[in-house]
């Protein structure tokens, strides 16, 4: 994954209403697990619960509908920025899911028209552009282009990183 405003990798799909048990089923929410535990069981419970060990670094999420619906923990989004997804393409996500996924520094982008993107292309986001090129079949979505301040705290790792660079 590379960031600043073009972000490539391979497409891991998923469908509508992909719930935070789902990313990170709540058996699993304990504090004193380290980065690489967390990491371990993201997508455990969907439909492709050997995720975590097949993803690689920079691979991309593209859901449905709903994406990150249920409960309001940040251990959804935080799996999946430690098993290193480089972004979550979806048509919608849950608000919660959303909010979260950008104050931990997990690029998510809402795009409509993207079920055609299949499992295992190679898919680049030019986030400001607002763009989603599909490299395997050549087609291109339009996408909700990440403004300035969101960006910058994705680029800086998180809301946290991000305000301590900035004030401190």
């Amino acid at each position: 994954m590379e960031k600043g405003r073009v972000i490539k990798g391979r497409v891991w799909k998923f469908g509508d209403n992909i719930d935070t048990d789902q990313i990170y089923p709540t058996k699993f929410c304990v504090v004193s697990y380290t980065k690489e535990e967390v990491a371990s069981h993201a997508m455990e419970a969907s439909d492709h619960p050997n995720f975590a060990r097949e993803a690689k670094p920079g691979d991309i999420i593209v859901g449905g509908r709903n994406f990150g619906c249920g409960s309001s923990r940040e251990y959804a989004p935080v799996s999946l920025k430690y098993v290193g997804v480089g972004a979550v393409i979806a048509e919608s996500f849950a608000r919660i899911f959303y909010r979260n996924a950008f104050n931990i520094g997990l690029l998510v982008i809402e795009a409509k028209g993207i079920s055609n993107i299949n499992e295992g292309d190679e898919i680049e986001i030019d986030m400001e552009l607002g763009e989603i090129r599909d490299l395997t079949t050549g087609s291109r979505y339009p996408a909700a282009a990440v403004p300035a301040g969101p960006r910058e705290v994705f680029e800086k790792g998180g809301l946290i990183p991000y305000l301590e660079a900035r004030y401190l």
